[in-house]
């Protein structure tokens, strides 16, 4: 009789794929160092990772002290010592846990990084907020006369960013209906808006730089889309606005490109103040520019930063010419001065209403102060605006401002004032370290799209 023979399976085969690709790994160690956390991350290597792990990292409000990242071969290995903003070590098991999730297996996704091309309005819905990307050259009170269209039309600011460098403006809103707490959908209202906040980046330029907006589709986080929205508005030409005279001899980094012949890099070398989100903004704008990182080294004494990348362009690349050289240096340094807090820190808490936005930058310009960089957040019934500020000129902002800013708004709303550390004796800075004034939106967004 004829013997029927089935082909062999091996009983393992179904779990083939996982032992060739296993997920990854991820530990948060509290114990092999005195002095921090060590969260370590193994995975399979693939476009972005790098970014999206520092990016969970420092919406955690995290200081990251030192780093060692390895992706050669298809798998990245990625080492980080963090600490919180007080320096002491991550022991919140509640935060413990979610870092494992989020940067598990499960956690990580790309998608939500990717742009929709094509696009050219700046404003689309996300949840029960109406998303508005705005990106122009900026004057003193500007972002008065935005928000003042805002209120005029009843809208409400819950979320917001607002940087300025090198003369130009980009802002980042995510507004609601006042009557029904939802996104706009009456496309009357919302072209009524977007016409008026046209006219009003126009203003009196005929420069096709003034007002121009992009925006992409899906979920890209605030800080991120600033980067993109800036550097596709080439904002690190600058055209002369702005040199490296006007910031502080501690804010000015020291940038190299070099050549590692034996394993074929660029190796980019960032020595400057440290100070939050310095590694982001950084990686930011490499991945943006289209480069990979292979390997990097990060270390930080608290006061100034070292941070060394070994990377090739995604054809496989490395800069050989002097003009990518520079460019890549002065991308990175625009990266880093954007964030720079240039100016007096207002930060001011109320409850939160329309026209709280338009009210607070009003009187910021009736006594002569713009702007520098701004962000609003919403939590609960509670408004929370900072607003880093200085004269109309540029100049540190007097104590007569100051105290007059006091009496109109004190009775108000809660308010504190911060000096900048420009305007911190240079010793001094050194002693403290870069105050840590910034500001994290994007943990805050899940709780507006949940």
């Amino acid at each position: 009789m004829a013997k029927v023979c089935w082909p062999y399976f091996d009983p393992e085969y179904e779990n083939l794929s996982v032992r060739i690709n296993p997920p990854s790994r991820v530990s948060v160690d509290n114990t092999s160092c005195t002095e921090c956390t060590v969260v370590k991350v193994d995975s399979v290597n693939k476009p972005g990772i790098l970014l999206e792990v520092v990016q969970i990292l420092t919406d955690l409000v995290f200081i990251i002290t030192k780093a060692y990242i390895s992706s050669d071969g298809g798998w990245f290995m990625d080492v980080f010592h963090v600490t919180d903003q007080q320096g002491k070590k991550i022991t919140d098991g509640k935060t413990i846990d979610y870092i494992e999730r989020v940067l598990g297996p499960k956690g990580h996704t790309t998608d939500g990084m990717k742009n929709c091309p094509g696009k050219r309005v700046g404003v689309h819905s996300v949840g029960n907020h109406i998303v508005i990307e705005l990106i122009g050259r900026d004057r003193p009170g500007l972002l008065s006369e935005i928000s003042a269209v805002l209120a005029n039309l009843h809208f409400n600011v819950a979320v917001a960013e607002v940087w300025t460098h090198n003369r130009r403006i980009a802002c980042v809103l995510y507004i609601n209906d006042d009557t029904t707490s939802r996104a706009v959908d009456d496309p009357n209202k919302l072209s009524i808006m977007e016409e008026q906040l046209k006219h009003i980046l126009r203003g009196c330029e005929d420069d096709d730089k003034v007002a121009r907006t992009s925006f992409s589709m899906g979920f890209t986080h605030i800080d991120r889309r600033l980067h993109q929205m800036l550097f596709a508005d080439r904002d690190y030409e600058g055209g002369g606005v702005t040199t490296e005279l006007d910031y502080p001899s501690s804010f000015k980094p020291k940038i190299t490109v070099e050549r590692c012949e034996e394993k074929g890099y660029s190796v980019v070398t960032v020595r400057c103040k440290d100070r939050a989100k310095l590694m982001f903004d950084i990686v930011c704008t490499l991945t943006d520019m289209q480069y990979v990182v292979f390997h990097a080294n990060i270390s930080s004494n608290g006061t100034y930063a070292s941070q060394e990348y070994f990377i090739r362009h995604m054809d496989g690349c490395i800069l050989d010419t002097e003009g990518d050289k520079e460019r890549v240096i002065k991308c990175l340094k625009a990266a880093i001065h954007r964030r720079v807090s240039e100016g007096l820190s207002l930060e001011l808490c109320a409850k939160d209403r329309v026209g709280l936005l338009s009210e607070v930058t009003r009187i910021l310009r009736e006594n002569g102060l713009s702007v520098r960089r701004a962000g609003v957040s919403t939590v609960g019934e509670q408004a929370v605006n900072v607003f880093y500020v200085r004269d109309a000129y540029g100049n540190p902002v007097d104590a007569k401002t100051i105290e007059a800013l006091r009496k109109e708004i004190g009775h108000k709303m809660m308010l504190n004032v911060k000096k900048d550390p420009a305007s911190v004796k240079e010793p001094e800075a050194e002693a403290s370290g870069w105050a840590k004034t910034s500001f994290f939106f994007g943990n805050l967004l899940e709780k507006f799209l949940a």
